[in-house]
Order: structure tokens, then sequence, then C-alpha cells
């Protein structure tokens, strides 16, 4: 196979010789003879066979996920612009394939997100998976402990009729920004799971979707009624970043001395981390 025609081996070859094994808990020494990670090193670090891995390197893998093209970033420590290169080598958008922890969080988000100590501010993936929260925002959506979708929480979780009192507006808005983002990010293979899903699970879901409504969520008034703190009225904000398409912060935001105010910081008290 020509050089030209295996780019995403070359790629992932030259970094994994820049790897010292000493900075992934191996051992580095004399036994080596070539520098960097052997492949089956990589192949365990980032949860894939061997042969898998060495199939990409050999370039008779062609369409590796979004999942398994993270998880060898991470392994091969690489920086948002090398990881970038690595999902457009491989035909991927970077965007479509975000770590669900505060690492794949833009930075600009993070710094935005922790500024809002009175309101309630998380960061949503195009396929509004929550990547990343304040204190209070974590308060306010304890009673979804262990979910992370908030689309499959809307339409699955038994509690969200009786934690959101205004649940069709809310689906309607939600449903119409998703397919928004579907047209914005056709290829997102997390947007298409989750709309094929929902489409399959809830027949709420394939109504609304049904509609071909699109709107963004851009400013909106949601009521949250929380089993430890009662009604919390917030009107939401969305801000999103150039430099990271399709992640987006949102900011809910009690009125000043307000009783939703109130409620909002005894939540935050009460589920502050010991």
């Amino acid at each position: 196979m020509a050089a030209a025609d295996n780019r995403l081996g070359e790629f992932l070859r030259a970094h994994r010789a820049r790897v010292d094994p000493r900075e992934v808990g191996l051992r580095g020494g004399g036994d080596r003879r070539v520098a960097g990670l052997r492949r089956e090193e990589i192949a365990v670090l980032a949860g894939v066979s061997v042969d898998y891995y060495a199939r990409l390197e050999q370039g008779r893998e062609r369409h590796p996920s979004p999942q398994v093209l993270d998880a060898i970033g991470r392994t091969l420590r690489l920086d948002p612009d090398a990881r970038g290169h690595l999902f457009r080598l491989a035909g991927l958008n970077p965007s479509l394939g975000p770590d669900n922890s505060r690492d794949g969080v833009h930075p600009a988000l993070l710094r935005l997100l922790d500024a809002f100590p009175a309101s309630a501010a998380y960061v949503l993936s195009p396929a509004f998976d929550v990547l990343a929260t304040n204190s209070v925002a974590a308060a306010l959506l304890s009673p979804f402990a262990g979910a992370t979708n908030m689309v499959r929480v809307l339409f699955q979780h038994p509690r969200a009729r009786s934690v959101f009192p205004e649940w069709p507006t809310l689906t309607e808005n939600v449903v119409h920004a998703l397919r928004l983002n579907a047209g914005l990010f056709p290829d997102d293979p997390e947007i298409q799971a989750l709309v094929a899903g929902l489409r399959h699970d809830s027949p709420e879901f394939r109504r609304l979707w049904a509609e071909h409504t699109v709107r963004g969520l851009i400013r909106m008034f949601k009521v949250v009624q929380h089993p430890d703190a009662g009604r919390i009225e917030l009107t939401y904000q969305t801000f999103d970043v150039r430099d990271a398409p399709g992640q987006q912060l949102l900011v809910g935001t009690p009125e000043p001395g307000s009783r939703s105010a109130e409620a909002l910081g005894y939540l935050a008290a009460v589920h502050a981390p010991a």
C-alpha cells in the first residue's frame, strides 16, 4: 500500500514513538528496541484488540469509531490540535466524538462554567449529553443522578414529568433544538443513535420529531419541581463558542431575591460535596 494511502497509520506510528512508556505507567529501559510504546501497549491502554489496532496502523481498517479515536488519542497524549488532525485523517469531524467529561469541554466554556456561582450552569454536547456542570447545576439535576443525556432524561426517566411540570413545552423546545443540531452535524453518530432509539421507543418523541420544526435554545423559562427544594423558576440563556462547534453552555438564573433564588442556594448547600 502506498504511503500516501495510509496517512492515518503514519500518524499513529509517529505519535506512538513519542510516548515515553513511563508517562503511562509502563516500564521503560534497554529491553525496548524502538522508542515509544509498542502496538500491544497502545491497544491495551486504549481498550481495543491488538489485531484491530494493528489493522489501523497498517491501513487495513479505515472506519474507526469516534469512541475508538478518542481512546487512542488519550493514550497517545494528543493535544487538541493533534486530536483534531487524527479525526480528520479518519474522515471524521473532531466535534463528533467529544470526551464526556470536563477534559472534552472547550476551555473557554469551562472558564465560564464556574463564573455563575448563584446559577445552574452546564455544558451540553450536540446530542445534549451533559459534559460538565457547576455545583449548582449538579444539585439541580440530582433527581437524575447517573443519567448523562438530557433528551433521554426527558422522554425516558420516570421522574421527568414530576420534576419538570411544564414537560410538554420543554420537550418541544428540546426536540426542535435537537433537530437543528442534526442538520448542523449530519454525520454525528451520537445524534443519529439518540434519534433512532427515541423514535423507536417514545411515541411522544416520534410525534415531535415528525413535525420538522427547527429552533435553537437561545433563551427560555424553565420550572423545576425539585424533591428537596420545591418549585424553582429559572430563566435560561445559551452561549456557544466558535472554536467548539456544537458545545453549548446553558445558564439558568433565578430572579434575584426570589423564593427560587433561596431554594437554589439551599439546594446547592445540601448537595455540596463533603
